[in-house]
């Protein structure tokens, strides 16, 4: 039976899983036909069993009583990972959480294959937490211990952008020096690396990988800052106490708008909270809307409709968010440039990440003759164009925006495990 080796690429907002074997490497399907995944959970309160991906998107969409949880990813590195949540009558660590999901993954993978697989290589980001080495070692671990309870017995990392790297070196002629720009759901990752066909066959390519950087922005923060610029304000948002001492207190939005913290306004705590400050608050129907939002749940509809719209941004100069959910008749209608001003000091700090990669390999702009770019947040028209502008001569060669890290880490197993 010829060797099958596997790669899983847990990202923020969509997984994928790579096998690999003498012929090449593939992506594996995992729902519908589908090889990309949401890496979301839903966990119906009146079921044993959670779903997983666009499954679980459509449960909590469709009105389905439970628990929506995504961007897990982001909690790895965080004191957040240790604790516990409330979902209908039971508590569950984000450990047992994240290992459903790991779960799930490996049965698709195994199913694909047709026998059990204990070894993978997973990817990660250059820097899981910023400016952190301890807490950026702990998410590692953390997510290598998910793995091993989930049976695989042998566990190796790889960064995503060199994975990303490996794919892209598949189909390459000569020699070059390449710059892989992997813009994820929560990390902006960049490695500066040689690659040749002959290049490919070697083990060990440490000598290869001339520079790696990685920050902690990606695809959600842009959500997040989308909607604190454009949503949030139809809340409640930077709005007037009644004597306009002050303004409402902004954390309840922040969470609103930010993917994992979501489920945290559904709590009695909280709901007092928010009863209190609208007795504060110069614009009570504002605040009743928000109540009304965190009452009936609705947080994660209205997260999906922020990323819909910023997605239709991407390729078109306005979009619209339903607003007739939340009491208030007229859609919300952005401009791409609204847009890019409220994630315009975010594409700044990956700006700043490039030009130190740069600097850290010791390579002038002129010496990259190539730019492959990869990661479903890749496609927004400003981060574009700001990365590839600092570099004038390079050719741009976009990959798979969800499924390059997959096959590259695929290659990677077949080359630690083969």
């Amino acid at each position: 039976m010829t060797p099958k080796f596997l790669g899983i690429d847990f990202g923020t907002s969509n997984s994928t899983i790579g096998v690999s074997d003498a012929a090449g490497a593939h992506l594996v399907a995992l729902e519908n036909g589908r090889s990309t995944l949401p890496s979301a959970i839903f966990y119906p309160f009146d079921a044993a069993r959670p779903l997983f991906g666009e499954a679980a998107m459509e449960a909590y969409v469709e009105g389905e009583h439970g628990r929506l949880m995504r961007a897990l990813k982001s909690i790895l590195g965080t004191s957040l990972i240790h604790e516990k949540t409330r979902i209908g009558r039971h508590s569950l660590s984000f450990v047992d959480i994240l290992g459903a999901f790991f779960g799930f993954l490996k049965s698709r993978a195994e199913a694909h294959v047709g026998r059990a697989v204990d070894s993978v290589v997973l990817g990660r980001p250059v820097r899981f937490v910023d400016d952190d080495d301890t807490a950026d070692a702990a998410a590692q671990n953390a997510l290598e211990e998910i793995a091993r309870a989930r049976g695989f017995r042998e566990v190796a990392f790889q960064y995503e952008p060199i994975a990303a790297a490996l794919d892209y070196e598949q189909r390459v002629a000569g020699e070059q020096i390449v710059l892989i720009v992997d813009i994820g759901g929560g990390t902006s990752d960049f490695s500066i690396v040689r690659v040749s066909a002959e290049r490919s066959a070697k083990t060990d390519r440490k000598d290869d990988v001339l520079a790696n950087v990685g920050v902690h922005v990606g695809g959600t923060d842009f959500d997040r800052l989308f909607s604190l610029a454009m949503v949030m304000p139809h809340f409640g948002y930077r709005s007037w106490t009644i004597d306009r001492k002050r303004e409402l207190p902004s954390r309840y939005f922040h969470d609103l708008a930010t993917w994992q913290f979501i489920n945290w306004l559904y709590t009695g705590k909280v709901m007092n909270e928010l009863k209190q400050i609208r007795y504060e608050a110069e614009r009570r129907d504002l605040l009743d809307r928000f109540i009304k939002l965190v009452e009936e749940r609705r947080g994660h509809s209205l997260a999906l409709s922020v990323e819909r719209a910023k997605i239709d941004l991407t390729s078109q100069p306005t979009a619209s968010i339903d607003m007739t959910p939340y009491g208030e008749k007229a859609p919300i209608v952005a401009q791409r440039a609204e847009f890019e001003a409220a994630i315009g000091h975010a594409v700044g700090r990956v700006v700043g990440a490039v030009q130190e990669l740069l600097a850290e390999a010791g390579l002038k702009p002129e010496a990259v003759g190539r730019i492959f770019i990869t990661g479903g947040s890749s496609s927004v028209p400003l981060l574009r164009a700001n990365v590839t502008s600092l570099f004038p001569a390079a050719e741009v060669v976009t990959g798979d925006l969800f499924g390059s890290v997959g096959v590259g880490l695929a290659l990677d197993a077949r080359r630690k495990f083969g």
